[in-house]
């Protein structure tokens, strides 16, 4: 470029130019680094490609836990959570482990004895407790569980 700017003695100097940033690979790498356990990685919920994972267990034989899955999915979306909904013919465990390794932040689960409660199991992935919510109360307990 040959670029140049006077300096104070009235010479011109050449331009010295350098570029320094943090591209997104590297926040990632540093955000994996710090939000991690033995069983993969904690995103935090600014971050989380899903804040909230809804595991319906055996929803295709369960007409009432895939309604209540579909509609706390559609709620949690109308309200800007990034929800995952794991719709997949798999057992449980499968789909605790695939969550976990994923990283999912907070996940519900929906099955056909709690709902004979009337309650949803929730697990925070970050301190790993599980706690049983109220069906009617899940949507703004998980509200207040998200930081944004």
């Amino acid at each position: 470029m040959k670029a140049t700017v006077q300096g104070e003695d009235g010479r011109n100097q050449v331009l010295t130019m350098g570029c320094y940033g943090i591209g997104v690979t590297r926040v990632v790498a540093a955000a994996i680094e710090q939000n991690h356990d033995e069983r993969g990685i904690i995103w935090p919920d600014a971050i989380a490609p899903f804040q909230v994972a809804i595991l319906p267990m055996n929803m295709h034989k369960s007409f009432r836990v895939q309604a209540l899955a579909e509609e706390l999915y559609n709620t949690l979306r109308s309200h800007g959570i990034d929800v995952i909904l794991d719709d997949r013919k798999e057992r449980p465990g499968v789909m605790f482990a695939d969550m976990e390794l994923i990283g999912v932040p907070h996940s519900i689960v929906i099955g056909d004895r709690n709902l004979d409660n009337e309650e949803i199991e929730y697990k925070n992935r970050r301190v790993g407790e599980k706690q049983m919510i109220k069906t009617g109360e899940i949507v703004d307990f998980l509200l207040g569980q998200i930081k944004r």
